[in-house]
């Protein structure tokens, strides 16, 4: 999972380790008893989405592409100002257009594809479109996450 010690790790704020290390004793309790089939699996990713949510933000701001009002309100969504659909409306109050033009197409695509991937699409129930994720999906859900927040450390030098 997230080696401690690394960029990432020294980046997270202790309630986001708690919530890797949480997310890390699912997995390993879950294969605990592989003979117990479940459904859907997206219970093992949720730890993760959290932390992602988390981890959004505090980059967001320590990046200074949002201010502290923006952080600390109850009302702010990352997935709007995330969103590359979005980025023409609101302008230099799109997130993605500013890992964009700072660090590149591909972070800022990345961030967001692992946000709608990872958090959007997983936690919110569609009736037409109902997603259930096997084991091995969720498992890869969360190495991607991790790879996702791995990769904005190191490409932003954020500290």
């Amino acid at each position: 999972m997230i080696q401690e010690g690394s960029e990432l790790w020294q980046y997270l704020k202790s309630e986001m380790r708690q919530l890797a290390e949480d997310g890390q004793v699912l997995i390993e309790d879950r294969k605990l008893h592989p003979d117990v089939q479940l459904s859907d699996y997206s219970y093992l990713v949720f730890p993760f989405s959290k932390l992602y949510e988390g981890f959004l933000k505090y980059l967001f701001r320590d990046l200074g592409i949002i201010e502290e009002r923006d952080f600390r309100s109850d009302h702010f969504r990352i997935g709007k100002v995330l969103s590359p659909n979005l980025a023409q409306r609101l302008g230099g109050h799109s997130a993605w257009r500013q890992i964009e033009k700072r660090f590149g197409r591909e972070l800022a695509d990345r961030l967001w594809h692992t946000w709608k991937e990872g958090r959007n699409l997983l936690f919110h129930f569609f009736p037409h479109n109902y997603r259930a994720l096997t084991q091995k999906e969720a498992e890869a859900l969360v190495s991607s996450i991790i790879h996702t927040m791995d990769e904005a450390v190191t490409r932003t030098n954020v500290r």
